[in-house]
């Protein structure tokens, strides 16, 4: 029985309309209602989909999945260096993009940042990740290959997935990010440190001011 559901579930045809349904229709269905506001229901929805789909169709072990193995000092020190550079670039960017919004939480809102820096990587990156990595890059690499064209595939989903935002900033930094993600995901094939690089950007963009276009008050603002 499972191996029949296994087999229907990695049909070419059915993976073709998931993939339509998961990353095209549903966040176009999103941003024309402008239903991003409850992006946290779609988001933990469709990881428990894809959670679902892994699981029946490829999952090994855990250590297989998380592969905390890739979270050592050669792999954390470039990570480090390029998340330093591309938060002092959105520190510029705020500067000149938004300068009312620079630092708004720690000066605004300083009692929100201890759960803010453990929330974050847990409740967003981690099932971002799952998604547009651990998943993206099993589930369709038939359609996309196992090398760059899948890294641009993957970023470019993520992207569109941001545009539910309804503001230039989200979908252009989250095509940025999904290629940063995506590659390191390429090269170690790591939730656990992908997860962890991707939370050191969002505390990044929320602290600095840009998180505001990454949030759902920026769609009630519009």
């Amino acid at each position: 029985m499972r191996d029949s559901i296994k087999s229907l579930l990695q049909k070419p045809l059915f993976t073709g309309i998931e993939f339509f349904i998961l990353c095209i229709a549903l966040p176009s269905w999103i941003i024309y209602s402008r239903s991003g506001t409850f992006m946290f229901s779609f988001l933990w929805g469709a990881c428990l989909y894809c959670i679902i789909i892994y699981r029946l169709c490829y999952f090994k072990t855990h250590k297989d999945l998380w592969h905390w193995n890739a979270v050592t000092k050669d792999n954390m020190h470039p990570i480090i260096i390029r998340w330093v550079l591309a938060s002092i670039a959105m520190l510029a960017f705020t500067l000149f993009y938004d300068p009312e919004r620079l630092f708004y939480i720690p000066l605004q809102r300083p009692q929100i940042i201890p759960a803010l820096l453990i929330a974050y990587p847990l409740i967003s990156a981690l099932p971002q990740e799952f998604i547009f990595c651990s998943f993206f890059f099993r589930r369709y690499e038939s359609f996309f290959g196992k090398a760059r064209l899948m890294i641009f595939a993957s970023a470019i989903i993520f992207a569109y997935a941001h545009i539910l935002y309804i503001n230039p900033v989200a979908p252009t930094l989250g095509f940025i990010g999904g290629l940063i993600f995506a590659t390191t995901y390429f090269k170690t094939k790591s939730l656990a440190l992908v997860t962890i690089e991707h939370g050191l950007y969002g505390n990044s963009l929320f602290l600095i001011g840009l998180g505001w276009y990454f949030y759902s008050g920026s769609i009630a603002a519009q």
